[in-house]
């Protein structure tokens, strides 16, 4: 697992051993970061859902300018603090180990991309989308990248959010939503 693109570039990531963390695949978040490109640079984003906080690190690594990671196991968050250190992004970064439903409560923060990959079976992929259209934490024009197994129907939003596109690899498809201006 290394970092694709940007200042970070080639640097080798470390992953959690065990099952219970599943990385991204490469072509999985090549597709994602190729859909999403544009809207990556000078932002601020929220990976949910971190575990080896790849996905996060990729970003900072393309000119996201903050980015914030939260994950309920500590030994994710040691993982994701160990990956931003091999790639000098640590001055760029905040690890929150909470419940994802703890922090979107409680944070003040508003995201540009958003990450959200739980594991599968859980249903917070929902739980989470439906918690963030709620609060409202995403920017005008921001994202919301949601990664599931392809036959999950993930839920329609209310306004300002709108579902888009659905990129498919395999078993696994990624989801955007955005919310309009």
């Amino acid at each position: 697992m290394r970092v694709i693109t940007g200042t970070a570039r080639g640097r080798r990531l470390e992953s959690l051993s065990g099952l219970s963390t599943r990385p991204t695949a490469d072509r999985v978040k090549e597709g994602v970061f190729s859909a999403v490109q544009f809207d990556v640079e000078g932002r601020r984003v929220l990976d949910l859902f971190a575990g080896t906080g790849q996905m996060g690190i990729e970003a900072l690594s393309r000119g996201a300018v903050f980015c914030d990671f939260v994950d309920s196991a500590p030994a994710a968050l040691k993982v994701v603090q160990r990956n931003l250190k091999t790639c000098g992004l640590e001055d760029r970064a905040a690890c929150h180990g909470k419940d994802f439903s703890a922090f979107l409560s409680r944070t003040r923060e508003r995201y540009g991309v958003v990450f959200l990959d739980p594991p599968y079976a859980s249903g917070n992929l929902d739980r989470a989308l439906e918690l963030i259209a709620a609060i409202d934490i995403v920017v005008e024009n921001g994202i919301i990248v949601c990664e599931s197994l392809a036959e999950h129907q993930l839920p329609e939003l209310p306004g300002p959010y709108e579902k888009g596109r659905e990129y498919r690899y395999g078993k696994i498809k990624c989801t955007l939503y955005r919310r309009r201006a």
